[in-house]
């Protein structure tokens, strides 16, 4: 754990949704920041950003125009504010082709994106067509194409056969369905601290059940909670999966990091069951659901805390420029 902040307090501005303060801003987390020095404080969603603060930093998970419009005008007012993270790098995101763009180009062996196609609203292509020209096969998890946090953007479809894709309507995206043991790992990032936890996903589906399944299609969550008696105990299965390798999990976690130049997010990755050293980032969260992490509130103020360093090592090297610089200046007057 780090240590406590020495000194001037450092202040955290935030702008959440209500429903995000009540999951995220649990009072467990604001005391054990202020114990170590750092405030956690509300921005009134009411009033123009310009007219608060000061803020050492602002963290944010809004998406509307007008906030971005605050956010531009306030980093113009107080460029030495860091705001986490910038709305640019949200954004991507925010789109389920384009968050995972970037896997297959980080080259980690091992490491892999599943296939996927996006079907647009007004594409003249049959979702079959499009699947055959991709090589997807069946089943498919059928994904809303915007990732925006709102419930429907949650609204997912596990596609058996042909008839399912009649009930779909784009846009959407098809990702091929990876039997992956019915558990999924989610690696939680907040800067340079990482974890990563086991938790309970879809079953297997056989090719026995692919090929006499009489349903069309489900919704993921009735799926998993339908097939809950499949095992003796999903809490057993868990608790029998093996940990992906820890500094797997790092090396990933920083590379995605460094390409995404976000400092708070989450991505599910799954282990394909027939290829045990093959792993495969489904899907990345911009400033998840922290709470469901163990230990939430130390890994995140160690997080407040390492920008509070680095903030104030930034300024004090600024600081160290100008001093120097002004002794320039006067050494100079002084030959004159």
């Amino acid at each position: 754990m780090s240590e406590s902040l020495a000194g001037k307090r450092f202040l955290i501005g935030y702008a959440l949704s209500p429903q995000k303060i009540n999951t995220f801003m649990k009072d467990s987390l604001v005391i054990h920041a202020r114990d170590r020095g750092v405030d956690l404080i509300p921005i009134d969603l009411d009033k123009p950003l310009i007219e608060q603060g000061p803020f050492d930093c602002v963290i944010h998970k809004l998406y509307d125009t007008e906030w971005r419009k605050q956010l531009e005008e306030f980093s113009l007012q107080s460029p030495t504010t860091l705001i986490i993270d910038p709305v640019n790098a949200v954004e991507k995101l925010q789109n389920r082709v384009s968050m995972l763009e970037f896997v297959n180009e980080l080259k980690i062996e091992n490491l892999e994106s599943p296939l996927q196609i996006f079907v647009s609203d007004d594409s003249s292509e049959s979702l079959q067509d499009a699947m055959t020209r991709e090589g997807l096969k069946f089943p498919l998890i059928a994904k809303p194409l915007i990732a925006d946090g709102a419930a429907n953007s949650h609204q997912m479809s596990l596609i058996l056969n042909q008839n399912g894709l009649t009930k779909l309507n784009p846009p959407i995206v098809l990702q091929e369905f990876v039997n992956h043991g019915g558990v999924i790992f989610k690696v939680y990032v907040a800067g340079d601290h990482v974890k990563c936890v086991k938790r309970k996903s879809l079953t297997d589906i056989s090719e026995e059940k692919l090929n006499t399944s009489t349903s069309e299609n489900y919704q993921v969550s009735n799926f998993s909670a339908q097939n809950k008696s499949d095992h003796e105990s999903f809490a057993e299965l868990i608790e029998a999966a093996e940990m992906p390798p820890l500094s797997f999990v790092n090396e990933v976690a920083n590379r995605m990091r460094d390409a995404l130049k976000l400092h708070l997010f989450n991505f599910d990755m799954l282990r394909d069951s027939r290829i045990e050293t093959r792993y495969l980032i489904i899907d990345v969260n911009y400033f998840p659901g922290y709470a469901k992490m163990p230990e939430f509130e130390t890994v995140l103020t160690d997080f407040f805390i390492d920008i509070a360093h680095q903030k104030r090592s930034r300024e004090s090297g600024n600081s160290d420029q100008i001093e120097n610089k002004n002794k320039e200046v006067d050494s100079n007057r002084n030959n004159l």
